[in-house]
């Protein structure tokens, strides 16, 4: 029963850091584009492959 008393004022502690890290991530802008990085992938940036540059010429 003692341990209670450490562990619920920790854990309220705890509770603060991981919510000044969400807040500070929110105010970054950490989650403005959620889209972006997905779309990214699916672009086709490739350089079509050309008969020449397999020579070497």
């Amino acid at each position: 029963m003692d341990i209670l008393y450490l562990l619920i004022p920790l854990s309220i502690v705890l509770v603060f850091i991981i919510g000044a890290i969400f807040w500070w991530a929110l105010h970054n802008g950490q989650f403005e584009d959620m889209e972006g990085p997905a779309q990214r992938i699916l672009m086709d940036e490739d350089v079509p492959f050309d008969a020449d540059q397999s020579s070497g010429r």
